[in-house]
């Protein structure tokens, strides 16, 4: 493993550098280059077959930043007024009731596109996909059958706004 231990005195310092560039905390950097160290030894003989042991050094340093960040979730506190939920929050969600029945009056392209995209999740591609037109296409649709479906269910649940624009109330329909 003499190979191992010429590009590890050969590039440590630079792998530690960068490390430290990245994560902003030189212990965190110890550690990973600790963990790369190990994963350049499990590899045996097949690190000294490499061509260039430093873009894979760099390569597998690049990984382990990236695991590192993807598992580290920074949790933030949310202030108070954030933290509680809207009084909204239950009248639209009791508009929803209204939902069924005001889609079930839309046209079928209409109905077809707010059930599969916004309803069921299908990316906008996909849908495009799906009924063989350019995704520019697909989305206008989308955008229409939206509009059309707001101004639907404005009138049929006779929906009241506020000033922000937020539901204030509406007349259920079943």
């Amino acid at each position: 493993m003499n190979c191992l231990n010429t590009a590890w005195s050969s590039h440590a310092a630079e792998l530690r550098g960068w490390l430290c560039h990245r994560l902003g905390n030189s212990a965190l950097a110890d550690d990973l280059l600790q963990d790369l160290f190990l994963k350049a030894l499990r590899q045996g003989d097949r690190f000294c077959a490499l061509h260039n042991a430093r873009a894979w050094l760099f390569e597998v340093a690049r990984n382990l930043v990236a695991d590192h960040l993807r598992v580290a979730h920074t949790m933030v506190e949310l202030p108070e007024d954030l933290v509680a939920v809207p009084e909204d929050v239950e009248t639209v969600d009791i508009l929803t009731g209204c939902l069924p029945r005001v889609l079930s009056e839309l046209g079928v392209e209409d109905r077809e596109a707010i059930t599969l995209c916004d309803l069921q999740g299908m990316p906008q591609a996909d849908y495009a996909q799906h009924i063989g037109l350019s995704l520019s296409a697909a989305k206008s649709r989308v955008q229409r059958a939206r509009v059309r479906l707001r101004a639907h269910m404005s009138t049929a649940c006779q929906v009241i706004t506020d000033e922000q624009g937020r539901v204030s109330d509406f007349v259920p329909r079943n």
